[in-house]
């Protein structure tokens, strides 16, 4: 991972907790890939793809989710919910950066549905 993607991992994390949300894990890997965050908020599990793009070009940082990076999320959160006891309610939710500046995030609850 670059320099600049974990920074921003970094303040996502950060931003979020200023939210509300406890962080769980960071950078949950498993053989399907990676989620970037792993957090809860109050009953619910949310996992968060933190995207930086620096450029709108191609659709900037909202459309590099496509559907190939969504099944891959939804099959690593299906392997992290099998780690656990009792499964409570999840989401997926994006935080949007264009530059590793906390005052440019955006926060996408829900951002696509598993």
């Amino acid at each position: 991972m670059s320099t600049a993607g974990a920074q921003a991992e970094q303040l996502a994390a950060q931003f979020l907790q200023r939210q509300g949300l406890k962080l769980l894990h960071s950078n949950y890997r498993c053989r399907f890939g990676e989620i970037d965050l792993v957090c809860q908020q109050q009953d619910t599990l949310v996992f968060v793809e933190v995207r930086l793009r620096s450029s709108a070009s191609f659709g900037g940082a909202a459309a590099s989710i496509d559907a190939h990076k969504q099944a891959k999320l939804v099959r690593t959160a299906q392997h992290y919910l099998a780690t656990l006891s009792h499964i409570p309610p999840c989401r997926f939710d994006a935080i949007l950066m264009q530059s590793v500046d906390s005052h440019g995030i955006e926060w996408v609850k829900n951002a696509f549905a598993a």
